[in-house]
Protein backbone atom coordinates (compact mmCIF):
# COMPACT_ATOMS: atom_id res chain seq x y z
CA UNK A 1 0.00 0.00 0.00
CA UNK A 2 1.38 3.11 -1.35
CA UNK A 3 2.29 6.41 1.13
CA UNK A 4 -1.28 8.25 -0.80
CA UNK A 5 -3.42 4.90 -0.47
CA UNK A 6 -2.68 4.99 3.09
CA UNK A 7 -3.34 8.49 3.86
CA UNK A 8 -6.70 8.14 1.62
CA UNK A 9 -8.05 5.03 4.08
CA UNK A 10 -7.13 7.32 6.68
CA UNK A 11 -9.24 10.18 5.78
CA UNK A 12 -12.39 8.15 4.62
CA UNK A 13 -12.19 6.33 7.91
CA UNK A 14 -12.30 10.45 10.04
CA UNK A 15 -14.72 11.98 8.11
CA UNK A 16 -15.12 14.82 10.96
CA UNK A 17 -11.25 15.53 11.42
CA UNK A 18 -10.76 15.65 7.27
CA UNK A 19 -13.47 17.80 7.09
CA UNK A 20 -11.92 20.41 10.03
CA UNK A 21 -8.82 20.54 8.42
CA UNK A 22 -9.88 20.78 4.65
CA UNK A 23 -11.95 23.71 5.60
CA UNK A 24 -9.05 24.96 7.55
CA UNK A 25 -6.87 25.08 4.29
CA UNK A 26 -9.97 26.15 2.45
CA UNK A 27 -10.43 29.68 4.76
CA UNK A 28 -7.07 30.20 4.58
CA UNK A 29 -6.64 30.09 0.53
CA UNK A 30 -9.76 31.51 -0.51
CA UNK A 31 -9.10 34.41 1.69
CA UNK A 32 -5.61 35.05 0.94
CA UNK A 33 -6.28 34.67 -2.71
CA UNK A 34 -9.37 36.59 -2.51
CA UNK A 35 -7.94 39.33 -0.58
CA UNK A 36 -4.75 39.41 -3.21
CA UNK A 37 -7.05 39.69 -6.42
CA UNK A 38 -8.99 42.49 -4.84
CA UNK A 39 -6.24 44.56 -3.73
CA UNK A 40 -3.66 44.03 -6.77
CA UNK A 41 -6.77 44.65 -9.32
CA UNK A 42 -7.44 47.89 -7.87
CA UNK A 43 -3.87 48.59 -7.34
CA UNK A 44 -3.63 48.37 -11.63
CA UNK A 45 -7.08 49.75 -12.00
CA UNK A 46 -5.30 53.16 -10.28
CA UNK A 47 -2.14 52.51 -12.73
CA UNK A 48 -3.58 52.36 -15.68
CA UNK A 49 -6.07 55.00 -15.09
CA UNK A 50 -3.38 57.57 -14.05
CA UNK A 51 -1.11 56.41 -17.10
CA UNK A 52 -4.39 56.71 -19.49
CA UNK A 53 -4.97 60.25 -18.22
CA UNK A 54 -1.83 61.34 -19.54
CA UNK A 55 -1.76 64.61 -18.25
CA UNK A 56 0.49 66.23 -15.64
CA UNK A 57 -2.27 67.99 -14.08
CA UNK A 58 -5.91 68.41 -14.07
CA UNK A 59 -8.02 72.04 -13.84
CA UNK A 60 -11.49 71.21 -12.62
CA UNK A 61 -14.17 74.32 -10.95
CA UNK A 62 -13.47 74.49 -7.14
CA UNK A 63 -15.40 72.32 -5.83
CA UNK A 64 -15.32 69.47 -8.39
CA UNK A 65 -12.20 67.17 -7.55
CA UNK A 66 -14.62 64.29 -5.79
CA UNK A 67 -16.89 64.96 -9.13
CA UNK A 68 -14.26 64.20 -11.53
CA UNK A 69 -12.45 61.16 -8.94
CA UNK A 70 -15.92 59.60 -9.64
CA UNK A 71 -16.36 60.38 -13.24
CA UNK A 72 -13.09 58.74 -14.23
CA UNK A 73 -12.91 55.37 -11.37
CA UNK A 74 -16.65 54.51 -11.52
CA UNK A 75 -18.08 56.04 -14.48
CA UNK A 76 -20.13 57.87 -12.56
CA UNK A 77 -21.82 60.72 -14.89
CA UNK A 78 -20.81 64.41 -14.05
CA UNK A 79 -21.34 67.58 -14.62
CA UNK A 80 -19.42 71.08 -14.24
CA UNK A 81 -18.26 73.90 -16.15
CA UNK A 82 -16.06 76.80 -16.05
CA UNK A 83 -15.26 79.39 -18.44
CA UNK A 84 -13.07 78.42 -21.69
CA UNK A 85 -11.06 81.56 -20.90
CA UNK A 86 -9.34 79.53 -18.04
CA UNK A 87 -7.99 77.47 -21.24
CA UNK A 88 -6.05 80.83 -22.21
CA UNK A 89 -5.01 81.59 -18.77
CA UNK A 90 -3.75 78.13 -17.54
CA UNK A 91 -1.53 78.61 -20.89
CA UNK A 92 -0.30 81.74 -20.51
CA UNK A 93 1.49 80.05 -17.02
CA UNK A 94 5.00 79.62 -17.02
CA UNK A 95 6.34 76.70 -16.89
CA UNK A 96 2.86 75.34 -18.76
CA UNK A 97 3.85 73.37 -21.88
CA UNK A 98 0.41 72.30 -23.18
CA UNK A 99 -3.15 72.50 -21.80
CA UNK A 100 -6.46 71.22 -23.51
CA UNK A 101 -9.92 71.24 -22.13
CA UNK A 102 -12.14 68.39 -22.21
CA UNK A 103 -15.92 68.36 -21.96
CA UNK A 104 -17.74 65.83 -19.52
CA UNK A 105 -21.36 64.90 -20.85
CA UNK A 106 -23.80 61.74 -20.24
CA UNK A 107 -26.71 59.99 -21.97
CA UNK A 108 -30.16 60.10 -20.37
CA UNK A 109 -31.25 57.76 -18.14
CA UNK A 110 -33.58 54.88 -19.45
CA UNK A 111 -34.78 56.87 -22.62
CA UNK A 112 -34.89 55.44 -26.23
CA UNK A 113 -32.77 58.18 -27.66
CA UNK A 114 -29.61 56.48 -26.31
CA UNK A 115 -28.01 53.08 -26.22
CA UNK A 116 -26.79 53.13 -23.09
CA UNK A 117 -27.96 54.52 -19.82
CA UNK A 118 -26.14 57.19 -18.37
CA UNK A 119 -22.93 56.97 -20.15
CA UNK A 120 -19.96 58.89 -19.20
CA UNK A 121 -18.83 60.85 -22.14
CA UNK A 122 -15.66 62.48 -23.00
CA UNK A 123 -15.19 65.39 -25.44
CA UNK A 124 -11.86 66.54 -26.24
CA UNK A 125 -10.28 68.45 -28.71
CA UNK A 126 -8.06 67.35 -31.44
CA UNK A 127 -6.73 70.25 -32.20
CA UNK A 128 -4.77 70.80 -28.57
CA UNK A 129 -4.96 67.10 -27.42
CA UNK A 130 -1.91 65.46 -26.21
CA UNK A 131 -3.55 62.82 -23.85
CA UNK A 132 -5.96 60.98 -25.91
CA UNK A 133 -4.66 60.74 -29.07
CA UNK A 134 -1.03 59.13 -28.02
CA UNK A 135 -3.17 55.70 -27.08
CA UNK A 136 -6.15 56.36 -29.41
CA UNK A 137 -3.41 55.95 -32.28
CA UNK A 138 -2.74 52.12 -31.28
CA UNK A 139 -6.25 51.76 -32.28
CA UNK A 140 -7.07 54.23 -34.89
CA UNK A 141 -4.14 56.21 -36.43
CA UNK A 142 -6.14 58.70 -38.30
CA UNK A 143 -8.05 60.04 -34.95
CA UNK A 144 -11.57 60.20 -35.05
CA UNK A 145 -13.70 62.02 -37.43
CA UNK A 146 -17.16 63.47 -37.27
CA UNK A 147 -19.86 60.76 -35.81
CA UNK A 148 -17.35 58.53 -34.86
CA UNK A 149 -16.52 57.42 -31.28
CA UNK A 150 -14.40 54.94 -29.20
CA UNK A 151 -15.84 53.04 -26.69
CA UNK A 152 -14.49 51.69 -23.06
CA UNK A 153 -13.95 48.03 -23.31
CA UNK A 154 -17.98 47.55 -22.05
CA UNK A 155 -19.58 49.62 -24.49
CA UNK A 156 -21.11 47.42 -27.70
CA UNK A 157 -22.64 48.50 -30.82
CA UNK A 158 -26.43 48.93 -30.92
CA UNK A 159 -27.47 45.09 -32.31
CA UNK A 160 -27.91 45.59 -35.64
CA UNK A 161 -25.87 48.42 -35.84
CA UNK A 162 -22.01 49.14 -36.24
CA UNK A 163 -22.63 52.40 -33.98
CA UNK A 164 -24.70 53.38 -30.74
CA UNK A 165 -27.23 55.77 -30.09
CA UNK A 166 -26.78 58.93 -28.52
CA UNK A 167 -29.23 61.71 -28.13
CA UNK A 168 -31.03 60.23 -31.61
CA UNK A 169 -27.80 60.88 -33.67
CA UNK A 170 -25.82 57.08 -34.41
CA UNK A 171 -22.81 57.37 -33.96
CA UNK A 172 -20.42 54.89 -35.75
CA UNK A 173 -18.28 52.82 -33.08
CA UNK A 174 -14.88 52.64 -34.36
CA UNK A 175 -13.11 50.62 -31.68
CA UNK A 176 -12.88 49.54 -27.75
CA UNK A 177 -10.02 50.52 -26.14
CA UNK A 178 -8.37 48.04 -23.64
CA UNK A 179 -9.80 47.58 -20.04
CA UNK A 180 -9.02 49.25 -17.33
CA UNK A 181 -11.04 48.11 -14.69
CA UNK A 182 -12.34 51.97 -14.20
CA UNK A 183 -15.30 54.24 -15.06
CA UNK A 184 -13.42 54.50 -18.22
CA UNK A 185 -14.32 50.95 -19.32
CA UNK A 186 -17.88 52.22 -19.52
CA UNK A 187 -17.05 55.68 -21.47
CA UNK A 188 -16.80 56.90 -24.41
CA UNK A 189 -14.34 59.75 -26.55
CA UNK A 190 -15.37 61.58 -29.15
CA UNK A 191 -14.17 65.19 -30.90
CA UNK A 192 -15.90 68.37 -29.21
CA UNK A 193 -17.27 68.69 -32.90
CA UNK A 194 -18.99 65.33 -32.55
CA UNK A 195 -20.79 66.04 -29.07
CA UNK A 196 -21.72 69.75 -30.63
CA UNK A 197 -23.28 67.76 -33.30
CA UNK A 198 -25.25 65.14 -31.31
CA UNK A 199 -26.55 68.33 -29.23
CA UNK A 200 -27.83 69.95 -32.53
CA UNK A 201 -29.30 67.05 -33.35
CA UNK A 202 -31.20 66.31 -29.98
CA UNK A 203 -32.79 69.49 -29.98
CA UNK A 204 -35.41 68.05 -32.62
CA UNK A 205 -35.53 64.29 -32.05
CA UNK A 206 -34.08 63.34 -28.16
CA UNK A 207 -36.60 63.13 -25.42
CA UNK A 208 -34.25 65.49 -23.73
CA UNK A 209 -31.70 68.15 -26.06
CA UNK A 210 -27.66 67.72 -24.52
CA UNK A 211 -27.00 70.83 -23.66
CA UNK A 212 -23.26 72.25 -23.79
CA UNK A 213 -23.41 75.56 -22.31
CA UNK A 214 -21.48 78.27 -24.84
CA UNK A 215 -17.94 79.12 -24.34
CA UNK A 216 -17.61 76.06 -21.07
CA UNK A 217 -15.23 73.11 -20.83
CA UNK A 218 -15.59 70.65 -18.00
CA UNK A 219 -11.36 70.40 -17.07
CA UNK A 220 -8.23 71.52 -18.43
CA UNK A 221 -5.69 68.96 -19.18
CA UNK A 222 -2.10 70.43 -18.02
CA UNK A 223 0.96 69.35 -19.21
CA UNK A 224 4.42 71.03 -17.60
CA UNK A 225 7.58 71.55 -19.31
CA UNK A 226 10.76 70.15 -18.40
CA UNK A 227 12.43 70.75 -15.25
CA UNK A 228 9.16 72.04 -13.91
CA UNK A 229 7.87 70.98 -10.43
CA UNK A 230 4.12 70.02 -10.92
CA UNK A 231 3.64 71.06 -7.20
CA UNK A 232 4.92 74.56 -7.40
CA UNK A 233 3.04 74.58 -10.81
CA UNK A 234 0.00 73.69 -9.26
CA UNK A 235 -0.10 76.14 -6.38
CA UNK A 236 1.03 78.97 -9.02
CA UNK A 237 -2.22 77.93 -10.69
CA UNK A 238 -4.65 78.05 -7.52
CA UNK A 239 -3.20 81.76 -6.75
CA UNK A 240 -3.36 83.04 -10.31
CA UNK A 241 -6.16 81.75 -11.83
CA UNK A 242 -9.58 81.84 -9.53
CA UNK A 243 -12.47 79.61 -9.60
CA UNK A 244 -10.32 76.89 -10.22
CA UNK A 245 -8.75 73.83 -8.11
CA UNK A 246 -5.56 72.06 -9.89
CA UNK A 247 -5.15 68.38 -9.25
CA UNK A 248 -1.40 66.77 -9.56
CA UNK A 249 -2.02 63.29 -11.55
CA UNK A 250 0.11 61.37 -8.90
CA UNK A 251 -2.96 63.28 -5.97
CA UNK A 252 -5.74 62.36 -8.50
CA UNK A 253 -6.98 59.38 -7.28
CA UNK A 254 -6.06 60.21 -3.82
CA UNK A 255 -9.33 59.24 -1.80
CA UNK A 256 -9.53 55.65 -3.38
CA UNK A 257 -5.75 55.20 -2.61
CA UNK A 258 -6.64 56.05 0.72
CA UNK A 259 -9.54 53.52 0.66
CA UNK A 260 -7.39 50.81 -1.01
CA UNK A 261 -4.47 51.24 2.12
CA UNK A 262 -7.20 51.01 4.61
CA UNK A 263 -8.73 47.69 2.92
CA UNK A 264 -4.92 46.70 2.71
CA UNK A 265 -4.53 47.07 6.95
CA UNK A 266 -8.07 45.45 7.20
CA UNK A 267 -6.86 42.50 4.93
CA UNK A 268 -3.78 42.35 7.23
CA UNK A 269 -5.26 42.05 10.59
CA UNK A 270 -7.65 39.84 9.20
CA UNK A 271 -5.27 37.54 7.72
CA UNK A 272 -3.02 37.65 10.72
CA UNK A 273 -6.27 36.68 12.76
CA UNK A 274 -6.87 33.61 10.26
CA UNK A 275 -4.02 32.27 9.57
CA UNK A 276 -2.61 30.66 13.23
CA UNK A 277 -6.00 30.28 14.78
CA UNK A 278 -6.08 27.94 11.87
CA UNK A 279 -2.56 26.63 12.42
CA UNK A 280 -3.75 26.14 15.79
CA UNK A 281 -7.04 24.38 15.20
CA UNK A 282 -5.33 22.13 12.79
CA UNK A 283 -2.42 21.58 15.12
CA UNK A 284 -5.32 20.66 17.83
CA UNK A 285 -7.13 18.13 15.53
CA UNK A 286 -3.75 16.11 14.73
CA UNK A 287 -2.68 15.99 18.23
CA UNK A 288 -6.20 14.89 19.17
CA UNK A 289 -5.94 12.15 16.21
CA UNK A 290 -2.91 10.98 17.37
CA UNK A 291 -3.90 10.24 21.28
CA UNK A 292 -6.96 7.95 19.04
CA UNK A 293 -4.84 6.27 16.89
CA UNK A 294 -1.78 5.70 19.29
CA UNK A 295 -2.94 1.55 19.26
CA UNK A 296 -2.73 1.80 15.25
CA UNK A 297 0.04 3.44 14.86
CA UNK A 298 1.72 1.10 17.46
CA UNK A 299 0.80 -2.11 15.33
CA UNK A 300 2.13 -0.22 12.26
CA UNK A 301 5.44 0.06 13.70
CA UNK A 302 5.54 -3.67 15.26
CA UNK A 303 5.11 -4.53 12.08
CA UNK A 304 8.09 -2.99 11.04
CA UNK A 305 6.77 0.32 9.74
CA UNK A 306 10.08 2.50 10.48
CA UNK A 307 8.99 6.26 12.45
CA UNK A 308 9.79 7.81 9.45
CA UNK A 309 7.72 6.09 7.07
CA UNK A 310 4.89 6.81 10.09
CA UNK A 311 5.41 10.29 10.22
CA UNK A 312 5.43 10.30 6.49
CA UNK A 313 1.94 8.65 6.38
CA UNK A 314 0.63 11.10 8.92
CA UNK A 315 1.96 14.41 7.13
CA UNK A 316 0.74 12.52 3.42
CA UNK A 317 -2.51 12.61 4.63
CA UNK A 318 -2.47 16.26 6.00
CA UNK A 319 -1.24 17.09 2.18
CA UNK A 320 -3.73 15.49 0.55
CA UNK A 321 -6.67 17.17 2.79
CA UNK A 322 -5.18 20.55 2.30
CA UNK A 323 -4.58 20.26 -1.67
CA UNK A 324 -7.82 19.44 -1.69
CA UNK A 325 -9.28 22.10 0.72
CA UNK A 326 -7.34 24.82 -1.00
CA UNK A 327 -7.80 23.61 -4.20
CA UNK A 328 -12.30 24.04 -3.39
CA UNK A 329 -11.15 27.03 -1.56
CA UNK A 330 -9.22 29.13 -4.35
CA UNK A 331 -12.12 27.96 -7.23
CA UNK A 332 -14.31 29.53 -4.66
CA UNK A 333 -12.29 32.69 -4.38
CA UNK A 334 -11.96 33.41 -8.21
CA UNK A 335 -15.73 32.14 -9.18
CA UNK A 336 -17.02 34.75 -6.60
CA UNK A 337 -14.39 37.66 -7.74
CA UNK A 338 -15.57 36.71 -11.30
CA UNK A 339 -19.28 37.03 -11.02
CA UNK A 340 -19.49 39.54 -8.43
CA UNK A 341 -16.99 41.90 -9.72
CA UNK A 342 -19.29 44.86 -10.13
CA UNK A 343 -20.82 44.28 -6.97
CA UNK A 344 -17.68 44.05 -5.18
CA UNK A 345 -16.44 47.11 -7.10
CA UNK A 346 -19.72 48.87 -6.30
CA UNK A 347 -19.54 48.15 -2.70
CA UNK A 348 -16.18 49.54 -2.17
CA UNK A 349 -15.80 52.31 -4.00
CA UNK A 350 -12.52 51.32 -5.10
CA UNK A 351 -12.29 50.07 -9.41
CA UNK A 352 -10.94 46.69 -10.44
CA UNK A 353 -9.19 44.65 -12.99
CA UNK A 354 -9.37 40.89 -13.41
CA UNK A 355 -5.77 39.90 -13.70
CA UNK A 356 -4.42 38.14 -16.75
CA UNK A 357 -4.30 34.65 -17.05
CA UNK A 358 -0.76 34.23 -16.11
CA UNK A 359 -0.88 36.45 -13.55
CA UNK A 360 -3.82 34.63 -12.12
CA UNK A 361 -1.90 31.18 -12.64
CA UNK A 362 0.93 32.53 -10.51
CA UNK A 363 -1.55 34.00 -7.43
CA UNK A 364 -3.49 30.97 -7.58
CA UNK A 365 -0.47 29.01 -7.12
CA UNK A 366 0.79 31.27 -4.12
CA UNK A 367 -2.54 30.71 -2.55
CA UNK A 368 -2.48 26.64 -2.49
CA UNK A 369 1.00 26.95 -1.27
CA UNK A 370 0.14 28.95 1.44
CA UNK A 371 -2.73 27.10 2.59
CA UNK A 372 -0.95 23.41 2.00
CA UNK A 373 2.41 24.76 4.39
CA UNK A 374 0.01 25.96 6.89
CA UNK A 375 -1.31 22.45 7.27
CA UNK A 376 1.60 20.78 6.77
CA UNK A 377 3.47 23.32 9.22
CA UNK A 378 0.65 22.59 11.59
CA UNK A 379 0.54 18.56 11.36
CA UNK A 380 4.40 18.58 11.43
CA UNK A 381 5.07 18.35 15.31
CA UNK A 382 2.03 15.60 16.22
CA UNK A 383 3.87 13.55 13.33
CA UNK A 384 6.98 13.99 14.78
CA UNK A 385 5.85 12.97 18.21
CA UNK A 386 3.31 9.80 17.44
CA UNK A 387 6.09 8.58 15.25
CA UNK A 388 8.45 8.72 18.58
CA UNK A 389 6.67 6.46 20.87
CA UNK A 390 7.18 3.14 21.74
CA UNK A 391 5.36 0.76 19.76
CA UNK A 392 4.69 -1.83 23.10
CA UNK A 393 3.45 1.08 25.37
CA UNK A 394 1.35 2.27 22.50
CA UNK A 395 -0.13 -1.15 21.73
CA UNK A 396 -0.81 -1.82 25.92
CA UNK A 397 -3.16 1.33 25.83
Amino acid sequence: MTLLQLAWKNISGNGLRSWVVALCALLVAAFALFATLLLRGAATSLELAADRLGADIVVVPEGAQADIEGALLMGAPAHFWMPEETVRALGAIPGVEAVSPQVYLSTLLNASCCSVSEMFMIAYDPATDFTVRPWLQKRLPEGLGLGEVIGGDYIFATEGEDGILVYSALLKLKGNLEPTGTGLDQSVFLTLETAREVARISEEYAEEPLIIPPDQVSAVLLRSGPGVSTEELAVEIYRSVPGVYPIQSDNLFSSSRTQLRSLLNTVVVVMALIWPLAIVLIGMVYLMAANERRRELGVMRALGATRRYVSRSLLAEASLLAFCGASTGVFLAVLAIYLFRRLIVSSLGVPFLLPSPGSLILQVGIGLLLAMGSVFLAALLPAVRISRQDPAVAMRE
